[in-house]
């Protein structure tokens, strides 16, 4: 008989968005469902589960990571951006207002994605070539077909960098 390695509960504190917030659940939790179901951010999406589509992205202490794999007990102390934490309707964020005006969206499943894999691109690299921004958006799928606009978003963006 095989033994089952059993995760205890655990209480966390997380800075998301600004705020510092404790959470308590099991430590191997997904990021993700503590996110969308106990501090109701639904900018990240569920889409495969497995750390593959992108749908989840965030950004952890300035990389874009995928909370669909990344446990609970390894956000602790670190600084978690949501989609809701870059800007808002009224005020969006500058990588926001460029998927605006490129009109980069369908479905806008993969938006979440997209958009937060762009800002930790721009924070790390203001002027990137199209190449790498192709190379980095390459992990995030989108079915919709809207490549060709989410490309010209992230180029407006990184021109509107000083």
């Amino acid at each position: 008989m095989s033994e089952r390695a059993v995760t205890a509960e655990k209480t966390v504190t997380l800075r998301v968005n600004g705020q510092t917030t404790t959470v308590t659940a099991m430590a191997d939790t997904p990021l993700l469902m503590i996110l969308r179901n106990d501090l109701q951010l639904n900018g990240p999406k569920f889409g495969c589960g497995l750390g593959e589509c992108g749908a989840c992205t965030v950004i952890i202490d300035g990389v874009a990571a995928r909370p669909c794999v990344f446990p609970l007990a390894g956000a602790e102390g670190r600084d978690i951006t949501t989609l809701e934490g870059l800007g808002s309707r009224e005020c969006p964020h500058p990588v926001q207002q460029a998927f605006i005006d490129e009109q980069a969206a369908q479905c806008g499943y993969c938006m979440n994605g997209m958009i937060m894999t762009a800002k930790a691109l721009l924070d790390r690299n203001p002027h990137p070539t199209q190449v790498q921004i192709r190379n980095e958006l390459s992990a995030n799928l989108c079915r919709c077909g809207t490549h060709i606009e989410i490309l010209r978003a992230v180029m407006r963006a990184a021109r509107q960098q000083p």
